[in-house]
């Protein structure tokens, strides 16, 4: 497919857009106005916006006034849209959104105007269906009741470990597995050791508190119970945890689980672990290149819960090469059967560079509509959980890769941010081809999660904020201040589990350490708000 972008810059926008309705398609991206070479898209600007469409015999076109450059981009994309809308027969309920984060930017909008607003900027300038920005509404609002536990100096921790056992057929990302790359874990775990210490001290500094730590990968339990120990001590050494309302380890690939490694991580304060089967399916788990079977999973998770685990996510994807509908609702009523605390649905994606796409796997319409039923279910299974156990189920939804969170007794906390990940990935695809030094400088990149903001809040702090920073053991004002905000917290925190059930609760309250600082600061500040001496 030819896109011709003639004197304008919105070819991202368009791009994506076309990719929607063309998922298969390579698209070309023409920015000169040369030949015109059909099957076309052609997009320009002169006095006024002006889109056509050349396929096969369908041929369609489509203009609108200028305004200013952003309602110029979305009404292009607008043309665009209902164009291929027509030339399809196939409406998207995400409408023209084709980003990963639909609900921040409903967030924004919402921040920026009223509910009525976002609602309408939605449904009317970008078509999202009524089901769809329900979607959006609920899960903006369960995400703002974790959003309001954090303060300008809350920030999360993401620990990259690029190791796999082996690459999964429908995988991207930047990882090595063992088989390659088991020569470069162990300098990695060293210089990564340090990395930690060093990004300690930045926040130690700045006087940020540390609030989640995700470790993922790759595969985090692709190392030894020993290298796990070290990573996850100097985390627990290196910060003050006494703010950290969730420590997540992805264990991710239960043929990597065992009970040294668990052990290990239980014992360095992780309460939250993530055991992603993908499917029960065997044959499924074959076609998609992964070396456990379905037993393994239910062996690992079992496992997990012997050693005290009362925290676990489980990953499933919808929509996996030979998965059938029934497949997976027996997949799913399995996963379920177990009791997760968190069940997180994604869609198949076609990432360029996986086996998949490379061996020719294409989407059509009926995987698609296929998937589509899948969701359904998991939905309805949702909706029908909460109904019979009164849990409040909460879901979050990501566009285009549609990932729908099945939220057992509690709220997740520990969400790295799409700004860490995107950190993490950049760094490590150049690190993975240099040296295991590169890698260990990725790592950097990978873990300051507010890199940007902390040098941005350094510089402009002056010494006497920073010398105030520094003195919270010695200023009984100061002290008395945190324990307040730590009391606040802690009552934001129980407002927030108090719509839960007293399982709920109970999870929760085990994973609130903010009692733990104020007893701590109880031994520096007496009932006075001064300094105890000593």
């Amino acid at each position: 497919m030819n896109l011709y972008v003639i004197n304008h810059s919105f070819h991202y926008e368009l791009e994506n857009l076309t990719r929607l309705f063309f998922p298969n398609e390579k698209i070309n991206v023409i920015k000169e106005n040369t030949d015109i070479s059909s099957p076309c898209i052609y997009t320009e600007i002169s006095d006024k916006l002006y889109v056509s469409v050349e396929i096969g015999e369908y041929s369609s076109k489509n203009s609108a006034p200028l305004t200013d450059d952003v309602e110029n981009e979305r009404m292009m994309c607008e043309l665009l849209y209902k164009i291929l809308c027509d030339f399809t027969k196939v409406t998207p309920p995400w409408g023209m959104i084709t980003g990963v984060r639909p609900v921040k930017l409903y967030r924004k909008l919402k921040e920026e105007g009223t509910e009525k607003t976002a609602d309408n900027y939605f449904s009317e300038k970008l078509f999202v269906s009524e089901e769809k920005l329900n979607l959006a509404k609920i899960t903006e609002k369960t995400e703002k009741r974790i959003l309001d536990l954090s303060t300008d100096k809350s920030f999360s921790l993401y620990i990259a470990i690029p190791f796999c056992p082996t690459r999964c057929y429908y995988c991207s990302f930047v990882q090595s597995s063992v088989e390659k790359s088991k020569h470069l874990i162990e300098p990695y775990v060293d210089l990564l050791c340090k990395e930690i210490e060093y990004t300690a001290q930045i926040a130690h500094k700045l006087n940020l508190k540390l609030e989640t730590v995700y470790m993922g990968g790759g595969t985090p339990t692709t190392l030894t119970a020993e290298q796990m120990n070290r990573v996850l001590s100097t985390v627990n050494n290196s910060f003050d945890t006494s703010y950290c309302m969730e420590f997540t380890v992805e264990a991710g690939r239960p043929d990597t689980i065992t009970e040294e490694k668990l052990i290990s991580i239980k014992e360095n304060k992780v309460d939250r672990i993530s055991i992603n089967p993908q499917t029960l399916n065997d044959d499924v788990l074959k076609a998609i290149g992964r070396k456990h079977t379905a037993q393994e999973t239910i062996n690992a998770y079992n496992l997990a819960r012997n050693i005290g685990f009362n925290s676990i996510n489980m990953d499933l994807i919808a929509g996996l090469p030979k998965d059938t509908y029934e497949s997976f609702v027996n997949t799913l009523d399995r996963i379920c059967n177990l009791s997760p605390e968190c069940v997180t649905i994604h869609t198949l994606s076609m990432k360029r560079s996986s086996t998949l796409t490379q061996d020719g796997s294409v989407i059509n319409r009926e995987d698609a509509e296929n998937t589509a039923k899948m969701l359904t279910y998991a939905n309805a299974e949702q909706m029908e959980a909460a109904k019979y156990t009164g849990r409040q189920y909460n879901v979050t939804l990501t566009a285009g890769q549609s990932v729908l969170g099945l939220f057992q007794r509690k709220v997740s906390l520990a969400a790295a941010s799409t700004n860490i990940l995107k950190a993490a990935q950049e760094g490590l695809t150049k690190a993975i081809e240099a040296n295991p030094i590169g890698l260990a400088v990725a790592a950097t990149t990978a873990m300051i999660a507010v890199s940007t903001a902390m040098r941005n809040k350094l510089s402009e702090q002056t010494e006497a904020e920073k010398e105030h920073s520094r003195a919270l053991k010695e200023s009984a004002k100061e002290a008395e201040a945190n324990l307040k905000v730590a009391q606040d917290r802690k009552q934001s925190y129980e407002d927030l589990v108090a719509t839960q059930d007293k399982q709920a609760a109970a999870d929760l309250m085990e994973l609130n350490s903010l009692q733990a600082l104020s007893n701590e600061l109880s031994t520096i500040v007496d009932s006075n708000g001064k300094v105890k001496d000593g």
